[in-house]
């Protein structure tokens, strides 16, 4: 180890800490969330700002999508081409945004969850509104620049955004520990009320929600809560509940179909077939009977989805029943956060005007520095031409009798006379009292003779004038709060004229949807399952007919009703429950569907030991036998929960289940080793426990031995088993107690 090398000794925890923080806040301000300021993350700034910087404007081509990423890609966002394409795609898309930034040229995805051609295919251009609204002024230093990750190029902090874009294009994002969810609002309102607050910076949220009714999502819809909106946008967080729009058509011979015209927000992309499919379900497992056809009409000229209807159906009822039963009815959570002022908050939405409308002014002042010291440039300029003009004979002089352009400016700026040929001492005297800036005299050596027509000499008074005025009207607004809102305000107002919209979302207060469920006709019926897995019910006449192929065929076959639930027993000691009318009903001959379908049991995970109605089990007890040889009988009526899943019984570490059975009809209980120890006791030496116990230990064990089998008999029953090819009768073997070793059976 050099002199120079040290080695520094410190705590690895403290390490990792500092590092996951400094990792943590990376993520949180420089990728997944945006600047209040303009509303946008670091890659949809990054994509917007390198197609203004390559020219694609809305006037111009369309260009490959795969150019502008490439471009976006190596110059300042390092990140991989799909999350900039992905950035760029959204930012075209209609249903999204509520005003689109990119203008999308070829195959951009659809509402309903396709994804957009490859990049290589599709090309772009900015919109208009992105090029006036979002990226005007840039060459008027409004903003700060800083190097991008590698230092060769330079890219804007921020955009200079004239709208409060956060609210009118809404904002998603996952950072570490925290995530932002901002819905999009309409243009014109936001406009409405970023004025009320320039006019009153006072004005409360409530007086805000006069202009700003509430979201204004792209696919409309009706939001039902509006009284909740106060709450939401004085805290910044909540919950909006957004319905569909349905209507009722009529048919001929006086059938209805529900169509519905505008989806919630939520549904958007793989949603609308998942809600095709609840619909589906929901015929199938006969909770309504009265639709009888559903078609997806939708087109490039909106969403169509039409459900046919029965002669007589309830088509309001039904209606309700949508938006209880599927995300025709849905919640979007409201999260207001941004980075505001270099660190993650959540904002309300005065909060978020605040921070928009300062940074208006903050651009509007450096605007008009930049537009003053220009202005200031000229009016020298334009002055010394003017005075040029009055003594132009004595600069021609000048300029004849000199040997090189530095003894002229000389002249001109300082009145030197030096070793410059005069006609008259009067000329010299009049030279030496010149006093042109050295701006002054550059544009008088670079001026062209044409310019001392006469009427090129009033044109320039005129733009001297002009200066003048604009100086004036320039100064005025730099140092006057009123002059600069009000061209704030002007300016908002052009925007809002050229590119408002109607609002497409309906704000409203709704009862909550109650609908009343169709009665279900109880009946009994048979369920089957195979040893794959694949369930059913059928009816019970046609399982009396087909018995005998049902016991052969079948792994569980038993009667329940309709109306009751199928209980599973794991060897992972829990307890899924299923509602036998989810399970498909229908001929004996049919397949059936996976029992993984239904509820939270999976056959990957969990092994079934037993399979159940609850009314069945509610009348009995029920024996669980554990591998480490624990065993209890628990009372069915603990099994009755409103659970889709449970503990069925409580397991020690490492343990599991191998044996659960009802029991009240058995005599005797039999445990199996996989040693080969046999061990039968009566059933009354197993105490009832709850199942939240461990149990009883019901046979001793060798270290490395386990129980692998479970039997419950009766004694009047003859039960033989093969065990190692050799049978063994377990009612004829040795009557012994509970928790003794049993006997070995010799192979």
């Amino acid at each position: 180890m050099s002199e120079k090398e040290q080695i520094i000794k410190t705590e690895y925890s403290e390490v990792m800490q500092k590092s996951y923080i400094d990792y943590a806040m990376s993520v949180i301000v420089a990728r997944a969330l945006p600047d209040i300021r303009d509303g946008l993350k670091p890659v949809q700034r990054r994509t917007l700002y390198d197609m203004y910087e390559l020219g694609i404007r809305y006037d111009r081509p369309y260009r490959k999508c795969a150019r502008i990423v490439g471009d976006t890609m190596g110059k300042y966002h390092p990140h991989g081409d799909s999350s900039i394409y992905e950035a760029l795609v959204v930012m075209a898309q209609d249903f999204k945004k509520g005003q689109p930034l990119v203008d999308g040229h070829g195959n951009f995805g659809s509402i309903e969850g396709d994804g957009a051609a490859a990049m290589r295919y599709t090309e772009a251009r900015l919109q208009k509104i992105t090029q006036e609204v979002y990226l005007s002024d840039m060459d008027k230093d409004v903003v700060d620049f800083v190097p991008n990750f590698d230092e060769t190029e330079k890219e804007p902090e921020v955009l200079p955004v004239r709208v409060p874009n956060f609210l009118i294009n809404g904002a998603d994002g996952i950072a570490v520990g925290m995530a932002t969810s901002v819905p999009p609002h309409n243009l014109g309102e936001v406009i409405d009320g970023v004025k009320a607050y320039m006019k009153n910076n006072d004005i409360t949220v409530k007086g805000l929600m006069r202009y700003i009714k509430g979201p204004d999502f792209p696919t409309g819809g009706i939001v039902v809560n509006k009284d909740d909106l106060y709450s939401i946008y004085e805290k910044g967080s909540g919950k909006v509940r957004l319905r569909g729009k349905v209507d009722i058509e009529r048919g001929k011979g006086g059938k209805q179909s529900l169509v519905i015209t505008e989806i919630p927000y939520t549904m958007v992309g793989a949603n609308i077939g998942k809600f095709l499919n609840d619909v589906a379900q929901l015929v199938e497992t006969k909770k309504t009977t009265d639709i009888v056809d559903i078609s997806n009409q939708s087109s490039k000229e909106g969403i169509r989805i039409v459900l046919e209807l029965k002669k007589g159906a309830d088509a309001d009822n039904l209606t309700n029943m949508l938006y209880k039963k599927t995300r025709l009815e849905d919640t979007f959570g409201v999260n207001m956060l941004a980075v505001a002022d270099g660190k993650p908050e959540t904002l309300s939405l005065k909060k978020v005007i605040e921070h928009h409308v300062d940074f208006q002014f903050e651009v509007a002042t450096r605007k008009y520095q930049n537009l003053l010291a220009k202005e200031l440039d000229k009016k020298e300029v334009q002055e010394g031409l003017i005075k040029a003009c009055d003594v132009i004979d004595l600069i021609i002089e000048i300029l004849r009798g000199s040997k090189n352009q530095k003894q002229v400016k000389d002249c001109l700026t300082m009145g030197i006379t030096e070793g410059i040929r005069f006609k008259t001492k009067t000329s010299e005297r009049a030279a030496s009292k010149l006093r042109f800036t050295v701006r002054q005299a550059t544009a008088i050596l670079e001026m062209r003779l044409y310019k001392l027509i006469g009427l090129e000499i009033e044109a320039l008074m005129k733009e001297h004038d002009l200066t003048l005025a604009n100086i004036a009207k320039y100064e005025n607004i730099l140092n006057n709060y009123d002059a600069m809102a009000e061209v704030i305000i002007t300016e908002l107002d052009a925007v809002k004229k050229e590119y408002g919209q109607r609002r497409k979302t309906v704000i409203e207060n709704a009862e909550e949807a109650v609908y009343e469920e169709n009665k279900i006709e109880e009946m009994e019926v048979c369920v089957l399952m195979d040893r794959f897995g694949y369930i059913k019910t059928v009816d019970k006449a046609v399982f009396e007919r087909n018995q005998e192929a049902a016991l052969k065929d079948y792994q569980y076959s038993f009667l329940c009703s309709n109306t009751d639930k199928l209980c599973i027993f794991t060897e992972q000691g829990k307890m899924h429950m299923v509602k036998v009318m989810d399970l498909p009903f229908g001929k004996f001959r049919d397949k059936g569907a996976p029992i993984d379908n239904f509820g939270n049991y999976s056959t990957a995970q969990e092994t079934i030991l037993y399979l159940g109605c609850l009314e069945e089990i509610k009348k009995q007890k029920l024996l669980f036998i554990t591998r480490n040889g624990m065993l209890k009988q628990v009372e069915g009526s603990e099994f009755d929960a409103a659970k889709r899943t449970i503990a069925a019984t409580k397991l020690a570490e490492g343990d599991e289940a191998v044996f659960v059975q009802p029991a009240d009809t058995m005599d005797y209980v039999v445990l199996q080793s996989r040693d080969g120890y046999f061990l039968r006791f009566l059933k009354e030496e197993v105490p009832d426990k709850k199942k939240t116990a461990i149990g009883v230990r019901g046979m001793r064990l060798a270290e490395t031995d386990q129980i692998e089998h479970g039997y419950l008999i009766e004694s009047r029953m003859e039960y033989a088993i093969t065990y190692h090819e050799k049978e063994v009768s377990l009612n004829k073997l040795k009557l012994g107690k509970r928790d003794t070793k049993g006997i070995k059976i010799r192979v």
